[in-house]
């Protein structure tokens, strides 16, 4: 088996190709990248490989602007240290996401399961399997929240957004109604269909039908303008940014 690796970090590296020959002494690195250029320019002329093992944050920014600039027809094994990429990385014909840090459990898990659907499927019917997988995710359609001695249910299709203070989460809904959930932000990345919700830093989640506005702001962040009122800002991390055009563009 020939593997890719696109890693900037050279302990990941290493502990990555580490776990791979312990798997199998067949498997043979035959090139290991470390930024978005270098990785265009080899991909723009090589297909003889099997699988690329690819980190999703580079130094010089996502790896999904990759496939923006080449097409690569084989399997692809994200590595991350971030788990709201999993969809976009469904996008660009993953097979799987690992989170980091690393474990050979992990890997050997990705390289049994590149193996068995090499076996079973063909191109095409893989990428509809897994992409199946990814987007089978319990996600919910109502939130339960209290108001007094009141409880209400709230359609997430109502939901403007939801913001962090401290500890305590926020619900808004359309109308500028203003609830307390009981639910962490990152649960709630897990919870809310991600072609609907994204979480655009660590304050906020927002609704793509809540958006009426999005500017570039200072340092090549973004500036989101809500349709519905609220004093703080909503700022687009700068290392989300690309990540969020994406998402935005998708919907």
């Amino acid at each position: 088996m020939k593997v890719v690796i696109v890693e900037d970090e050279v302990l990941a590296l290493e502990k990555l190709e580490r776990y791979l020959l312990k798997y199998s002494h067949e498997i043979e690195v035959i090139e290991r990248l470390d930024s978005i250029s270098n990785a265009i320019t080899f991909f723009k002329d090589q297909t003889d490989f099997d699988v690329v093992f690819m980190d999703i944050q580079l130094t010089d920014g996502l790896s999904f602007e990759i496939f923006n600039k080449v097409a690569i027809q084989k399997p692809i094994i994200f590595i991350t240290a971030f788990d709201e990429y999993a969809i976009d990385a469904f996008k660009v014909n993953s097979i799987d996401y690992i989170l980091k840090p690393l474990t050979y459990t992990d890997i050997a898990k990705s390289l049994v399961k590149l193996e068995s659907i090499q076996n079973l499927f063909t191109s095409k019917e893989v990428l509809t399997k897994v992409g199946e997988e990814l987007v089978q995710r319990k996600t919910k359609d109502r939130f339960l929240v209290r108001l007094g001695n009141h409880i209400h249910s709230i359609k997430t299709e109502e939901i403007a957004l939801f913001f962090a203070e401290g500890r305590t989460v926020h619900l808004i809904t359309n109308e500028e109604k203003k609830f307390i959930v009981d639910f962490k932000l990152e649960d709630l990345s897990q919870l809310l269909i991600p072609t609907s919700f994204y979480r655009v830093n660590r304050s906020f989640i927002i609704n793509i039908n809540a958006i009426k506005d999005v500017v570039i702001y200072s340092n090549s962040r973004l500036k989101i303008s809500p349709t519905i009122t609220i004093e703080k800002e909503i700022v687009v991390s700068r290392e989300k940014v690309s990540a969020f055009k994406n998402w935005f563009e998708g919907n």
